[in-house]
């Protein structure tokens, strides 16, 4: 029986489309050609930040982050930014009496800004506030942990077979995987994605899915 669903959140409920268009016009990228070399980067298997060293090889993400601040540039999102279908998955798996949460890899000013838009979760958790990040298991630990404490009853969900599936299912989870962002449709693993509870393309899905595999009872 699923108890708990955790949602990864950039690229899964949250549309990075703007947000990386922002990073494109800071360093002075066309962006067109900031998308190609990061689809370039998540092909080869690279940490995402070295799309950003690809033009300024010095490039460090706390150090850059605080200098937008300083310029009135800062990395920010909003309601505008939620995937239209994230809302309303939230919403309707909270009916169904689950515990909902968001744990993804953000930074700082992330969590603040996520409390605000005021979503139907029970946790918020981000790997600047926990000091750990995806794919550690102590990331997944802490997941666990903010569940109830039982891996095998929690789903999580995520766009990123290497950071999300693969160390869930690690960790004693099920987990699904939604196909959309740049993660999401270049990096293919597909033994990973044989072993996920689901594979969805549109959060509209997951409620069902979610309901009907507890009504045949796990």
């Amino acid at each position: 029986m699923i108890r708990a669903v955790f949602f990864d959140v950039g690229g899964t409920i949250l549309d990075e489309t703007r947000e990386f268009a922002t990073w494109a016009d800071w360093l002075g990228v066309p962006r067109h050609t900031f998308s190609a070399v990061f689809g370039a980067v998540i092909a080869r298997g690279l940490d995402y930040q070295e799309v950003f060293r690809a033009f300024r090889p010095d490039f460090d993400l706390t150090a850059e982050l605080a200098r937008r601040v300083a310029a009135g540039d800062p990395e920010s999102f909003g309601e505008e930014d939620l995937y239209p279908d994230a809302r309303a998955c939230l919403t309707a798996l909270k009916d169904q009496g689950l515990r909902v949460g968001l744990a993804g890899n953000q930074p700082e000013h992330a969590e603040a800004t996520l409390r605000t838009l005021d979503l139907p979760v029970d946790v918020i958790g981000t790997s600047a506030a926990w000091g750990v990040s995806k794919p550690a298991p102590e990331f997944f630990d802490r997941v666990v942990r903010e569940s109830g404490g039982d891996a095998a009853a929690i789903l999580y969900v995520g766009d990123r077979p290497d950071n999300d599936a693969a160390p869930a299912m690690a960790a004693g989870m099920s987990a699904c995987l939604i196909r959309r962002g740049p993660w999401g449709h270049i990096l293919d693993m597909p033994d990973v994605a044989d072993r996920c509870l689901f594979r969805i393309d549109s959060l509209h899905e997951l409620p069902d899915l979610v309901a009907r595999h507890n009504a045949a009872g796990g």
